[in-house]
C-alpha cells in the first residue's frame, strides 16, 4: 500500500543515483549529483537527503562528507513509498523546438507519464540528423531525471529515440492498446469514453497538426480520434492537457 509521506520528506533534496542503489550502510553520490549539493544547493554535512535509482527505489540518508565533487550520503535506510500513477500512459509527441520539447518532456513527467516516444511527422519544425539523436536523447533524459528529483517520483519515464510516424504507427497496427489521436476534426472526447484496460496511448501532431496522410494512417492503425474542447492548442499545450484529462479521468487526479 502507499505510504504516507511527510513534509520533511517532501521538502528534503533529492538525487537521481543510478543503480545498483545501496538500501543500507553509506554511499558516494555519483560526480553530478555531488556537484548539485555541494555548489548549487549548498547542503552540509548532517543534511538529510533523498537518493534514488530511477527504477522505484528510494533511501534516506545524513550527508557525512562534504567537498566540491565528493559527497558521501551514511545511514542509508530504505523507504517504500508509492508515487506513481495506476494509468499507464505512452505520450507520442511530434518533435519541436528544443525548448518546447525540453518543456513537454519535462512537464509529462511531472504528470506521470510512463513513456514517451517522439515521432518526425511532415509538418515537424525540427529535424535531428543520426549524430545528433544521441545527444538530444541522452539530454531529455537529463530533463526527465531532473523532473523526477523535483517531483518525487522514483521511475524514471522511458524516452524512445524519434521514428519517421509512418514507420512507428505500423508497429502499433496490431496493439491492443487503447490509442488516441489529438485532432481538431476529433468527433469524440476522453469524457465519452471508458477507462483502458492496458497502456493508454496519447498521439501529439506538431504546431501545424498531421497531414492527411499521417491521420488517416493513424485512424487505420486503429486510432480513435478526440479533441480537448472547441480550441486549437499548441502542441506543447495540447500534449500536457491532453495526460491532465487523462489522469483526471483514469489517473490519481
Amino acid at each position: 500500500m502507499p505510504s504516507f509521506i511527510s513534509i520533511d520528506a517532501l521538502t528534503m533534496p533529492r538525487f537521481y543515483c543510478p543503480p545498483p542503489l545501496p538500501l543500507t550502510g553509506s554511499f558516494e553520490l555519483p560526480p553530478d549529483a555531488a556537484h548539485h549539493a555541494a555548489r548549487v544547493l549548498r547542503l552540509r554535512e548532517g543534511d538529510p537527503v533523498q537518493i534514488f535509482d530511477g527504477l522505484g527505489n528510494e533511501c534516506h540518508g545524513i550527508i557525512s562528507e562534504l567537498g566540491n565533487k565528493h559527497v558521501v550520503v551514511n545511514d542509508i535506510a530504505a523507504v517504500e513509498s508509492c508515487r506513481e500513477s495506476p494509468l499507464d500512459v505512452l505520450l507520442v509527441q511530434a518533435l519541436s523546438s528544443s525548448e518546447k520539447m525540453d518543456w513537454i518532456i519535462q512537464k509529462a513527467t511531472e504528470l506521470g507519464v510512463t513513456e514517451i516516444q517522439t515521432i518526425d511527422t511532415e509538418r515537424s519544425v525540427a529535424r535531428l540528423s543520426a549524430e545528433r539523436i544521441a545527444k538530444r536523447l541522452k539530454h531529455w533524459q537529463q530533463v526527465a531525471i531532473s523532473a523526477c528529483e523535483q517531483c518525487g517520483r522514483n521511475v524514471l519515464p522511458k524516452i524512445h529515440a524519434p521514428m519517421d510516424i509512418m514507420a512507428w504507427l505500423q508497429q502499433t497496427r496490431n496493439l491492443a492498446d487503447a490509442k488516441f489521436i489529438l485532432l481538431p476534426e476529433g468527433s469524440r472526447s476522453l469524457h465519452d469514453l471508458v477507462k483502458p484496460q492496458g497502456k493508454a496511448v496519447l498521439l501529439i501532431g506538431a504546431e501545424g497538426g498531421f497531414s492527411e496522410a499521417e491521420s488517416g494512417a493513424a485512424l487505420h492503425c486503429g486510432f480513435i480520434p478526440i479533441r480537448l474542447g472547441a480550441r486549437v492548442m499548441r502542441t506543447e499545450t495540447a500534449a500536457i492537457a491532453g495526460l491532465a484529462v487523462l489522469q483526471t479521468l483514469w489517473g490519481d487526479f
